[in-house]
């Protein structure tokens, strides 16, 4: 995975900055060198429910612990990744700033969004059944999960039938909590000892310290642990297998159909026009690249470019 680059960071700063403002500097409104403009689409905008344009502000929760999706930058604040770099670019066409707030327990964050406390979840979530039942999602990314071992692998790992009998640390409430559950049947008298905890980061600690032989993470961020120079004296892959592919999605509240439409509107003219490719680009994402812009398409039937 490509390391975080002061380009990228660069880059999420102009792009929050144009989605306040609706940019009028179209040689800056891109996301790599000026080959794609993004400019905002006044429809869209007036499409936007009225409270969010008297707002002036999308905001949308997130857990910035998934390097390269979302993480702290160098200040320890500002929060950089594939996601703000697409929240921005949204905010451009959309013509309203999308604002990107830290949680601190993705437990928590879809029950946030449908008591209205925010607008939506941006946070790597995948869009499943069970939580379709709470929320609508617009997909704009696909990954399956992988498992993160030690470096050097002492015990082992290569596949999830290695983790029977150990103990897994996984961050509660994520699809890798469930894919554990559906694992379990394969281990018999040995079943994976599963311990959660509310943020990934947590979990990672519990693996680096001994106390885990594995965590799973979605692969975009298990790659990103075992190459950046940062962590990848801890951090390997047990193997590249990607388990149980699905569909990251920005989740909005049930009834919220003119904010959960006019986003993916936005989201498929981002797709169009190239400047998406051109953020999967920038940080080595353009395995998981979507097609078309989709909503709801847990299950399966979706496309990758």
């Amino acid at each position: 995975m490509r390391k975080l680059t002061k380009t990228g960071l660069a880059l999420t700063g102009v792009l929050l900055a144009l989605a306040g403002c609706g940019g009028a500097d179209k040689s800056a409104e891109n996301g790599n060198g000026g080959s794609s403009t993004i400019e905002m689409d006044q429809a869209l905008h007036d499409a936007l429910p009225q409270e969010i344009r008297d707002r002036g502000t999308i905001r949308l929760i997130t857990d910035p612990a998934y390097a390269p999706m979302e993480s702290y930058g160098p200040d320890g604040r500002t929060i950089v990744g594939f996601e703000p770099d697409l929240a921005a670019a949204l905010g451009t066409v959309l013509g309203i700033k999308i604002e990107m707030v830290a949680g601190d327990d993705f437990s928590t964050f879809l029950n946030e969004t449908v008591k209205g406390t925010y607008d939506g979840v941006l946070s790597s979530m995948t869009d499943t059944a069970e939580r379709e039942k709470e929320a609508d999602f617009v997909n704009y990314f696909a990954a399956g999960t992988s498992i993160v071992v030690q470096r050097g692998n002492p015990s082992g790992v290569t596949d999830l039938k290695d983790i029977c009998g150990k103990v897994v640390a996984v961050e509660k409430a994520t699809v890798q909590v469930d894919l554990l559950e559906r694992s379990q049947q394969g281990c018999g008298t040995k079943p994976i000892i599963v311990k959660t905890y509310k943020t990934n980061a947590d979990a990672l600690l519990q693996l680096r310290t001994g106390r885990a032989v594995a965590v799973l993470n979605d692969y975009p961020p298990a790659v990103h642990l075992t190459t950046d120079q940062r962590t990848r004296g801890f951090y390997q892959l047990a193997s590249t297998v990607q388990y149980e592919p699905g569909l990251y999605g920005i989740a909005v509240a049930k009834g919220k159909g003119p904010l959960r439409d006019t986003l993916h509107d936005a989201l498929d003219r981002l797709i169009r026009s190239g400047a998406y490719g051109e953020l999967l680009e920038r940080w080595g994402l353009t395995s998981g690249a979507m097609s078309a812009a989709s909503i709801n398409a847990a299950g399966g039937g979706f496309t990758t470019g």
